[in-house]
């Protein structure tokens, strides 16, 4: 009799502590695949159908080719915009969406542009553009043409300002 409250306690401590786990990617550290694997199971059901939750944003992967402004009005129509990212373990889980869904690391549209202001880095929904994960050279403004931002580029999966008449996939961003 005296064991059936210590199985209580144990199942219970079990489940808060498997729970706690799943709520929040560390800020800090390098998030591993298993724990944006877990993270992103675990708390899709928080989102839209189809959506991924990860650090209480909910995300989508469009695999269909577009510019960069229909991608954006794409985006709008489902009540989001193109992805802002804030520190490397969010780059690096919708790094993992884009490779599940495209099983490789396709040059993908966010919703990064300085087309107002060459060199005034800006995020579509707003937000504080103050992490970046730039490729070594860029952004540099090819031909003065280059005022969208993709992900994914190069053996290095960084950052590269493109022309926004390019067709890419996109990754769209909303609130919960």
């Amino acid at each position: 009799m005296k064991m059936f409250p210590v199985c209580v306690f144990v199942c219970a401590v079990m489940i808060l502590t498997h729970a706690a786990g799943e709520y929040f990617l560390p800020e800090g550290g390098t998030a591993t695949n298993q724990t944006v694997k877990r993270h992103l199971a675990k708390r899709s059901s928080d989102c839209p159908g189809g959506w991924t939750l990860l650090r209480g944003r909910c995300f989508l992967y469009v695999p269909g080719p577009m510019t960069w402004a229909k991608a954006e009005r794409n985006c709008l129509s489902m009540g989001a915009n193109l992805a802002s990212v804030h520190s490397i373990t969010e780059y690096h889980g919708i790094q993992h969406l884009i490779v599940i869904a495209s099983h490789g690391y396709q040059e993908t549209w966010i919703g990064g542009s300085d087309a107002q202001e060459e060199k005034a880095w800006l995020w579509t929904d707003g937000t504080a553009f103050h992490y970046s994960n730039w490729c070594r050279g860029e952004p540099n403004n090819l031909w003065r043409n280059q005022h969208c931002l993709q992900i994914n580029h190069s053996g290095s999966k960084c950052w590269d300002d493109v022309a926004c008449s390019k067709s890419r996939p996109s990754v769209c961003v909303k609130k919960m």
